[in-house]
């Protein structure tokens, strides 16, 4: 079962989520944070693992407890639910365009967390929500997911673009790395665990 359940409350935000790696890209979404919540739905359907998610927070202050928060919780449901890893493909790469857009992502479900990000966004704010959270929850998504993930913006002048392409991007290398590899069900490493 590549499901997980996470509940995570702080004095700043309370978050709960389900998240199933073998689902079909359905997604429910309420942070708070409206330019957020279409991320998070471009993240779930285009990785296609479901993802159910209420988020309540501190947005009175900023967004940022909120983002910063639900990347760790996603992080720790992906890491929680992939479990031991044997039989997964572990590494994932796709780039994407998105209109003037191009978004490369490469990445591996390796439990060494890193993140290497490369995507400078032309202005502060996409509406009303600061650009630099975008990195922000890649930064927590790939420390409590225990994942290698590297992000490179090829080229963009719209932000909502850059950062919806870096969204799409993630979601595809992610499918990619979490799918069961058909030709092995052992453990992908040569080091005996993950």
């Amino acid at each position: 079962m590549r499901k997980a359940d996470i509940t995570r409350k702080t004095a700043e935000t309370d978050i709960s989520l389900s998240l199933d790696l073998d689902g079909t890209g359905v997604y429910d979404v309420k942070t708070g944070v409206g330019f957020f919540d279409h991320m998070l739905d471009q993240l779930s359907r285009h990785s296609l693992i479901d993802l159910t998610l209420r988020a309540s927070g501190d947005t009175h202050i900023d967004d940022h407890h909120t983002v910063e928060d639900c990347g760790i919780a996603i992080g720790q449901a992906l890491a929680k639910a992939l479990g031991d890893k044997k039989g997964i493909r572990r590494y994932g790469s796709f780039r994407l365009a998105m209109d003037d857009a191009q978004v490369a992502c490469a990445l591996d479900l390796s439990a060494r967390p890193f993140l290497i990000w490369n995507v400078p966004f032309p202005t502060q704010k996409i509406g009303s929500f600061d650009t630099e959270l975008v990195r922000e929850f890649f930064q927590a998504l790939s420390t409590h997911g225990g994942i290698t993930l590297h992000v490179d913006l090829i080229h963009g002048v719209n932000s909502h673009h850059i950062a919806e392409a870096a969204f799409k991007s993630v979601a595809r290398a992610l499918r990619e790395a979490v799918e069961p590899d058909p030709r092995s069900t052992g453990l992908p490493s040569t080091k005996g665990m993950l």
